[in-house]
């Protein structure tokens, strides 16, 4: 069974930056995609970043160069680096994992429906 647990969330000041982990089990990083989504007042879940089998990535245009995302098949784990924190970047940030994508291929990677399994997530706070 898959479990995702992602943590890292709080309260920031703009400009800062953060590190958001996900922690997976029962998940076979070689077979899928992962990303992470943010929703704002449970509305729709957005797209952020995205990594697929291959190791290519995909941003939303609004946290390019600003958010890395990277995987430790080590660790399990997902994370999303984010520096230059913005006040529009707060969001509740989800894991998302099971995604069947090529990342090379445009931002099909950044949409919800390709993705069958998520995390609680984790909220992330930034005051100007």
């Amino acid at each position: 069974q898959v479990s995702l647990a992602e943590s890292g969330g709080g309260s920031f000041q703009a400009g800062v930056s953060l590190r958001l982990s996900c922690a997976a089990s029962g998940y076979f990083y070689n077979t899928y995609s992962m990303a992470w989504f943010r929703s704002v007042h449970a509305k729709t879940r957005e797209g952020v970043a995205a990594i697929d089998v291959d190791g290519n990535t995909s941003y939303q245009d609004s946290v390019k160069g600003r958010f890395i995302i990277s995987l430790d098949k080590e660790k399990n784990t997902l994370y999303l680096q984010m520096n230059s924190l913005e006040p529009e970047d707060s969001a509740m940030y989800y894991c998302a994992s099971e995604g069947v994508c090529d990342c090379t291929e445009g931002p099909y990677c950044l949409r919800r429906g390709v993705y069958g399994h998520w995390g609680q997530g984790t909220q992330v706070t930034v005051s100007s």
